[in-house]
């Protein structure tokens, strides 16, 4: 019953989150206490989660299935960041949103495109190890790429960047592992209540980032909606198109665009607090758009897992 209520819960992750950004702008202490801290050891918990649901069959099904893998994973790493670097290089904003919106747009898939890739009726194998592949390569491609694409508008240290992703993402995601190896019986007993978990951090985070800069949000209005929206919706369509042109079956199709479109904005936000934040005001603007980005790609994505379950993909692998 309990692991019923909480699946029910956590696919319902866009009314929390956009909840949570709502709030924090009427009222932000109601996050505002959730500090970059506890912003990080929530990431860690995410992707710990995320290692406890991996096996080694998983990694040898990556060896099995290279093409797919292998094309989503440079469409991960190309289409976002490209749109990213777009967007935040037309669209009048300021240097610190632009570099946020390049700093999210580099980051790997996020974990909730595998519910809403479940939720379409997509390839859910493919969608499981895309995001593992892209969450692993984050640690060196994330820092690399923002540093390429943003290193402009903000002061990047990428070694110390890529210490800090390793440490969020790498460090967790191996224990993860290790647990699931080892610990059989209790990350069976864990892992029904890992996706809550991690839609109430994601929201969390959200609440907190928005809460944080809710003048600068209000300053900045629809401008900034606008193109962390572009970027995203950019994603998705890409992200189709580009399996589709290479003549991947239609299950596949959804699971690439859902890959593309839906990034890891939890992240983001953890990465721009720590590497971007104000030495005065200890305000890190950049960590807005990845905030944004949750709510956004979350929104995007239930609405297309609403309309590709009433159409079925006739050739599903």
């Amino acid at each position: 019953m309990f692991t019923r209520i909480a699946a029910v819960l956590a696919n319902a992750f866009p009314l929390w989150v956009l909840l949570a950004g709502g709030l924090a702008l009427v009222e932000p202490r109601l996050f505002t206490w959730f500090t970059r801290e506890f912003i990080e050891i929530g990431l860690a918990v995410i992707m710990l989660g995320m290692g406890i649901t991996l096996s080694v069959d998983d990694f040898k099904a990556v060896l099995k299935s290279p093409w797919g893998i292998g094309v989503g994973f440079v469409a991960q790493y190309t289409i976002m960041p490209f749109m990213g670097w777009l967007v935040a290089y037309t669209f009048n904003i300021r240097p610190e949103f632009a570099a946020g919106i390049i700093l999210v747009a580099c980051c790997p898939g996020g974990t909730a495109s595998n519910v809403v890739t479940y939720l379409a009726r997509a390839n859910v194998p493919l969608s499981v190890l895309m995001t593992m592949c892209s969450t692993f390569a984050a640690v060196i491609m994330t820092p690399l790429l923002t540093q390429w694409l943003a290193g402009r508008l903000v002061n990047v240290d990428t070694i110390e960047m890529i210490w800090s992703t390793a440490k969020i993402v790498l460090i967790p995601l191996i224990a993860g592992l290790a647990l699931h190896h080892f610990l059989p019986r209790l990350t069976k007993f864990v892992m029904p209540v890992g996706p809550l978990v991690s839609v109430i951090t994601i929201a969390l985070i959200c609440g907190s980032i928005i809460g944080t800069s809710a003048n600068a949000v209000r300053e900045a209005g629809w401008v900034l909606v606008a193109a962390v929206l572009t970027v995203h919706a950019g994603g998705f369509l890409l992200g189709y198109i580009m399996a589709w042109v290479l003549r991947f079956k239609e299950d596949s199709c959804r699971t690439i665009s859902i890959e593309v479109g839906m990034q890891n904005s939890g992240l983001g936000a953890a990465l721009a607090k720590r590497h971007f934040a104000d030495p005065v005001t200890g305000v890190a603007l950049a960590a807005v758009p990845c905030a944004i980005s949750a709510i956004i790609h979350s929104v995007i994505g239930s609405i297309l897992a609403g309309i590709w379950r009433l159409w079925p993909p006739k050739d599903a692998n």
